[in-house]
């Protein structure tokens, strides 16, 4: 059966202080301004400029004394006023087009009186031309003055408004504190401020240029942003905007760093604007009700029956429950805000009825409305409430008849068997487990706020890939939709168990589109440059497990399909091939060996090497890198290897120097390997000094100079003090003394020479002091000197 809505009265206006004024007032004036206090307890009411005394009126309900304010001819009226959501006192504020601005307060002592008067733009000469008032500030959009010569251009003069906001809070029991202004916008143009509960909306008027018409402005106090968006064409940017750093714009400067806002556009033609917890309504004048959200989305709501006619009609938008209510003249129309469909059309007895503010959350009154869920609506035959009434014959299913009726036909729809399923069957087969395991979550197992916990991201996730899949039926996008449908997918693989038909899912995603499949996995492994050519990771082990695992030894990829590790190897290499060996390198320190391989499993250099190709197809700068960082000996030997081959000296002196000191055996190896070279041709001397960096620390000379003979070339032949023209230049001892330097100083002993070769590595360079000698005599040749004539004077 059909719930039906009920107008329920509230009130007929008699509680409130000032009752016939109240009624004279919304009886008489259709464009009276009427505002509800958050409490729900106070009635203001503003009268447009020019209207008849009194143009103000603020009515209690129950004990307390109404305001009523009145000012001469000649003495401009409020430009608008606004309850203060102050839990002290009720407060409100006037806020005049010259810049005046009254704070009033009640509460303390009889009556209202005036807390503090103050002009919100002193240098004067300004015209305020909106305002609003936002939890805890005050909000403004005003006029310069106009020049004095008049010589403004009219483009100039259409960019010429400014936004500004001042703090507004209570100060003790009978004060306020007004703070400092801060310009949010300059160079803009006029703009109706329309303030929500979180958000402030920004919309354009009739004035504004029509350049800039189609686009609206909604700054969140709370995030510190403004949110550009021009809804017409589906576009919406955030920037930061917090006056509490000093943060300010230029609105032509802010639409000029913003591509695509100033497409041509038409105007807007809305009737009606209506910020609500929601977002912001808007009523255009074919009778379509659009919401504009906080992050600039807009959608449509639903259509109504009867379209305003002229700016002259009165209309109001409301929401409660999840149902849009609008009063256009004297019409209700109840609309559903999921689906647009009309639930209801009442006519009304009078065509001034005013939709009123929901109420603050935490009051009292706000707990009753919500228990019975209603609207309110005021006119000046009282004070009512629009709620649904479910007839009393109506039995409601339980939550888990519910459960199972909708599981029903949702199989039913995807089964090719024509017997058609009932609830009973589905209690009873255990083959569609989802169904009972929801219905006993529902019974009470699992409390409704862990449920909510732990759904959250999953309808989240959900809820995002529905309208992506919309988004890209609609033809919208397409290369961003398919982009991010793709990321989508990535990531919730990546949370399943990568074995079968989700492996070979992967794949196909990878193939189709690699850039945004690597999108994915690099925020899922948090993957980061650190500036000297590695990556670093903060991702849980857990997924680095995911990733490197493989299958088992000796078994190849079914059907094709490639592990996730060969995968995004595959991936880098058609991408980024600068940057596979870095990323074989880092999974080598993330990863235990032969993770998810059912066994030890190749390392991970070997499965690396295997997405490059055959040993001799592969690309020799790749292959070269991945094998230098294996960290295996047998990989960094045969890398050197080929080094040397290539000629390539001082990048593999350079392969053994960054090993270090931990690796003691394999910098030994490459040092014999290379010193054999520098034994035969003279290539390596050039390198020297790299080469005797590469010495190990424990080598002796002697074993230098075997190692050296070793290696040698054969010595047929009879030495010549010069080669042969062409012929390659002997090793020399002149070479050969940086070596055994570098090996003798390590050794050095400090008791008698323990090598043969040694005591020339120990000569002081200098021979000794010359003995003083005396004169001498000449020997005739028959003489034969003995021993002591050889002795010193």
């Amino acid at each position: 059966m059909k719930r039906a809505a009920t107008l329920r009265l509230l009130s007929d206006l008699s509680n409130f202080s000032g009752a016939a004024r109240l009624r004279e007032l919304l009886a008489a004036d259709p464009a009276v301004r009427v505002r509800c206090s958050p409490d729900g307890r106070h009635l203001l009411l503003l009268r447009p400029p020019g209207a008849p005394a009194p143009q103000l009126l603020v009515a209690v309900r129950g004990l307390g004394e109404e305001l009523e304010r009145a000012w001469p001819a000649g003495h401009p009226s409020p430009l608008d006023a606004f309850f203060l959501p102050w839990p002290v006192r009720p407060a409100l504020v006037l806020v005049w087009e010259s810049g005046l601005a009254e704070v009033w307060g009640a509460g303390v002592g009889p009556g209202w009186r005036l807390l503090q008067s103050t002009e919100l733009c002193p240098g004067g000469g300004s015209r305020v031309v909106a305002v609003a008032a936002p939890r805890g500030r005050l909000v403004w959009c005003e006029e310069p003055p106009a020049d004095a010569e008049g010589g403004v251009p009219p483009a100039a003069a259409a960019f010429s408004h400014c936004v500004c906001v001042r703090t507004l809070e209570p100060s003790g029991e009978t004060g306020s504190n007004l703070g400092r202004p801060h310009i949010l916008l300059h160079h803009c143009p006029p703009f109706r401020l329309l303030a929500s509960r979180k958000d402030l909306f920004l919309v354009p008027t009739a004035t504004t240029l029509p350049g800039v018409s189609h686009i609206l402005l909604i700054w969140s106090p709370g995030k510190g942003k403004v949110t550009v968006a021009a809804p017409s064409l589906r576009l919406s940017y955030s920037k930061s905007l917090n006056p509490g750093r000093g943060d300010t714009w230029d609105f032509r400067t802010l639409l000029r760093g913003l591509p695509g806002l100033l497409s041509p556009r038409q105007p807007w033609t809305v009737h009606t604007w209506a910020p609500t917890p929601q977002g912001l309504l808007l009523l255009d004048f074919r009778g379509t009700v659009s919401l504009v959200q906080s992050h600039g989305g807009t959608r449509a709501v639903g259509t109504l029956q009867e379209a305003p006619v002229g700016l002259a009609g009165s209309a109001a938008l409301g929401t409660f429950h999840g149902t849009l209510a609008c009063v256009l003249g004297s019409t209700l129309e109840l609309l559903d805000m999921g689906s647009g469909q009309l639930l209801e059309r009442k006519v009304l007895s009078t065509d001034r009825v005013h939709l009123l503010e929901p109420l603050a959350p935490g009051t009292k009154d706000e707990e009753e409305m919500e228990t019975r869920g209603g609207l309110r609506l005021l006119s000046a035959l009282g004070l009512f409430q629009v709620v649904w009434e479910a007839p009393q014959t109506l039995e409601l299913p339980s939550a888990e008849d519910l459960v199972f009726e909708e599981a029903c036909e949702y199989y039913q729809r995807r089964s090719l068997r024509g017997a058609q399923l009932t609830p009973e069957e589905l209690r009873q087969n255990n083959v569609f487990r989802a169904p009972q395991a929801l219905a006993s979550i529902l019974q009470g197992h699992v409390s409704p706020s862990t449920l909510l916990t732990t759904l959250r991201a999953e309808l989240r996730d959900y809820r995002s890939l529905e309208q992506l899949k919309a988004q890209l039926v609609a033809g919208d996008e397409e290369e961003a939709g398919w982009t991010e449908l793709a990321e989508q997918e990535v990531a919730r693989l990546l949370r399943t168990e990568l074995t079968g038909d989700q492996l070979a899912q992967l794949n196909t995603i990878f193939q189709a589109l690699p850039t945004a499949a690597w999108g994915a996995i690099l925020r899922a492994l948090q993957l980061q440059p650190d500036g000297n050519g590695r990556l670093r990771s903060q991702a849980p082990p857990d997924v680095w497990k995911k990733v490197l695992g493989g299958t088992a030894v000796g078994k190849e990829p079914p059907n094709g399909v490639l592990p996730l590790f060969e995968l995004l190897c595959q991936c880098l290499c058609q991408l980024e091939p600068r940057w596979l060996p870095p990323f074989v390198e880092l999974a080598q320190q993330q990863g235990g060996p032969g993770w998810g391989t059912g066994g030890p499993g190749p390392p991970l250099y070997r499965r690396a090497l295997a997405v490059l190709g055959e040993e001799g197809t592969r690309p020799e700068a790749l292959e070269l890198e991945l094998l230098l960082g294996s960290g295996r000996p047998k990989a960094v030997l045969q890398a050197v290897g080929q080094l040397v081959k290539k000629g390539q000296w001082e990048r593999a002196l350079e392969s053994g120097l960054a090993l270090g000191h931990s690796s003691p055996l394999l910098r030994s190896e490459i040092f014999k390997l290379l010193l054999a070279e520098f034994a035969q041709h003279r290539q390596l001397d050039a390198h020297l000094p790299l080469l005797c960096r590469l010495c190990p620390p424990d080598l002796a000379p002697a074993e230098l100079l075997l190692l050296l003979q070793t290696h040698l070339p054969d010595g047929s032949e009879p030495p010549t003090p010069f080669p042969e023209p062409g012929a390659e230049p002997p090793l020399t001892v002149g070479l050969l003394r940086a070596l055994l330097e570098q090996t003798g100083a390590k050794r050095q002993p400090s008791g008698p020479v323990l090598s043969l070769y040694e005591d020339i590595l120990w000569d002081p360079g200098t021979p000794p002091p010359t003995p003083p000698r005396g004169p001498m005599t000449p020997l005739q040749a028959s003489d034969h000197p003995g021993p002591g004539a050889w002795a010193p004077s």
